[in-house]
């Protein structure tokens, strides 16, 4: 198996489009230990599957899917159309008891009912007026320097923080470092 998982998954999926379904089961055999709750895995064994005509085992594999990924609208499409496939190679019983699909529908409808989206921190609100004007310390990462924030500082009178941010320019365009520099002096002045 290749050391990055993309590329071994690109590869079994170029394995089921030329139609090799069993050469891309036989690759993903070890896989399915690695990655048990892999979506891209689980769709892959059953696409491999259904090409093999191993419907029972998509259904499987694509049940798998949907309960990893319930919002993912392929899996759900494709196992729509296992069952379907699944239920026309049933030439004993051409009319089930059940809707095999309606079943597993409503498994998954009971398996969700209990789901809840995680609680989110953020809210509408903006930021206080009192928090937004607080001060970070002087000796704070900026993690963008450049000469108009400096000027900005300079006109706050937050000399100490365009200096480092002057400083930090002189690092990143030595090429302007002297111009730099004078503007340090400047603000040095006026300490």
């Amino acid at each position: 198996m290749t050391s990055d998982p993309h590329l071994f998954f690109a590869e079994v999926s170029l394995d089921i489009a030329r139609g090799e379904f069993q050469s891309a089961i036989n690759k993903l055999a070890d896989a399915d230990k690695r990655f048990p709750d892999s979506y891209i895995l689980h769709l892959l064994i059953a696409r491999a599957s259904r090409g093999l005509k191993l419907y029972d085992k998509a259904a499987v594999h694509l049940g798998h899917c949907c309960r990893i990924a319930p919002s993912n609208q392929i899996a759900w499409h494709e196992l729509i159309e296992v069952k379907v496939l699944q239920s026309q190679s049933d030439s004993a019983d051409p009319l089930p008891a059940f809707d095999p699909v309606a079943d597993e529908f409503e498994k998954l409808s009971i398996a969700l009912l209990g789901f809840a989206p995680p609680c989110s921190s953020e809210c509408s609100d903006p930021t206080p007026v009192v928090e937004q004007k607080q001060p970070f310390p002087d000796d704070a990462t900026i993690a963008v320097p450049t000469e108009s924030l400096a000027n900005l500082f300079i006109a706050q009178g937050a000399y100490k923080k365009a200096i480092r941010v002057y400083t930090s320019l002189i690092q990143l365009k030595p090429a302007r470092a002297d111009h730099y520099r004078q503007s340090i002096d400047t603000i040095l002045d006026k300490l």
